[in-house]
């Protein structure tokens, strides 16, 4: 529990810082790429005005001298094709670049006029389509070097977070550990302390059962004696639950695994609660999908099969129905009990799983419920690498649905 307590709390860590340089790095590059091309933009825009050439110096209006250096006509790369509207190439001026050869920028501005594109990006060229004496022109603003060092920023500054995110989470591995200590030794004293408890409460328990006995040789059996023994049996079964519990949260226990069949193991447990239900007037179902075979520890599961039917048998409701149906599909086997009762809410229950959580006091106390069982199933489960669910969808039947992955081990 405390491995997977500090593992959250580094993946919990990790995330936050993810998502804050995630959002980081696109604003940043956002923005860059967002000024190169209102850049890009505006000189397109000047030479779209200018029937695509640079207007001469004498003539460069404000806009022009307060947005562009006095070197930006000699800097920039760009050339325009000029296409009739059948469309014929008339002229092509390909004086401004060297990239680009007449056959190629005719066929750009064919490409660009034959799917009635008026403006935006043709591989790393910018173009806008104006109409020029009749005809159409294409200018065509090479953003090559923008570009290039846009998408080198970008690598740059993902190449960097990683970096940073792997400096952080060699950080964050060791910090945690000094984190969750105050945690991991008060769960450890928690733990210590129910299992020293238990094995301290079973010998006075065990002299209280014996003296019980002891008194009924002699004067015979009375309420008193059977209601002593009564809550000896109680304590004795509460102890019991308590410390298998703390056992399972140390998951230093190392079951003994062997594939045995499922599907009888199920038929066998519900048999013998068949007398039960029938004395209790309740309807006991089985759905049973035959030849189910699971590698895992049978007596645990005994144990697990156990907790679920008496649980079922005692919160159902007078003259209810219980249903367990197993199946077997070829990645997972499901198996999955359900009882009928008088209301539950609806929705989904897991916090029935929780320790000593019980969704009616008064009615766990006339059946001798202390909420451990439910617990105790799930870590059975969770030991097996399953997963154990509840819910209602009506407030009158409630469902517990296990899913065990199929383990290829024998």
């Amino acid at each position: 529990m405390i491995k997977k307590l500090r593992w959250k709390f580094i993946a919990i860590t990790m995330c936050s810082i993810a998502i804050v340089l995630g959002i980081m790095i696109s604003i940043i590059n956002g923005l860059n790429y967002y000024q190169i091309n209102q850049q890009a933009g505006l000189l397109l825009t000047m030479l779209s005005n200018n029937e695509g050439r640079f207007p001469e110096p004498d003539h460069r209006h404000r806009d022009f001298k307060r947005e562009f250096s006095p070197e930006t006509p000699f800097t920039t790369r760009y050339f325009n094709v000029v296409i009739s509207e059948d469309g014929t190439i008339i002229s092509v001026n390909t004086g401004k670049i060297a990239a680009i050869s007449t056959h190629m920028a005719s066929e750009y501005a064919k490409e660009l006029f034959y799917k009635k594109k008026t403006k935006g990006f043709l591989e790393n060229y910018k173009y806008n389509k104006i109409e020029y004496h009749g005809n159409s022109m294409y200018i065509f603003l090479d953003c090559s070097s923008e570009l290039s060092t846009f998408y080198s920023f970008l690598l740059a500054s993902i190449i960097v977070s990683l970096l940073g995110m792997l400096l952080v989470f060699l950080l964050v591995f060791f910090i945690s550990k000094i984190v969750v200590k105050p945690i991991a030794d008060s769960y450890e004293k928690q733990k210590r302390f129910i299992t020293d408890a238990g094995h301290e409460i079973k010998t006075p328990l065990a002299i209280i059962d014996a003296n019980t006995e002891v008194l009924e040789m002699e004067q015979g059996e009375s309420e008193w004696t059977a209601s002593i023994k009564n809550q000896v049996n109680r304590l004795s079964s509460l102890t019991e639950r308590l410390i298998f519990l703390s056992k399972m949260d140390e998951e230093t226990i190392i079951f003994s695994m062997e594939e045995f069949s499922l599907s009888g193991l199920i038929s066998d447990m519900a048999a013998s609660f068949q007398a039960v239900a029938k004395a209790q007037e309740k309807v006991l179902q089985l759905e049973i999908e035959q030849g189910v075979f699971y590698y895992g520890n049978e007596s645990s599961f005994r144990q697990l099969l156990s907790i679920l039917i008496d649980n079922a048998m005692k919160y159902s409701n007078p003259y209810g129905n219980i249903t367990l149906s197993l199946y077997q599909s070829e990645r997972k086997v499901e198996f999955m009990i359900s009882n009928t009762v008088d209301q539950v809410p609806q929705g989904n229950l897991d916090r029935l799983f929780e320790r000593f959580y019980r969704l009616d006091s008064s009615r766990n106390s006339e059946t001798g419920g202390y909420g451990l069982g439910l617990s105790a199933a799930k870590a059975i489960i969770i030991a097996h690498k399953g997963k154990i669910t509840a819910w209602s969808d009506n407030g009158k039947l409630i469902s517990f649905l296990i899913v065990l992955p199929i383990s290829v081990h024998k």
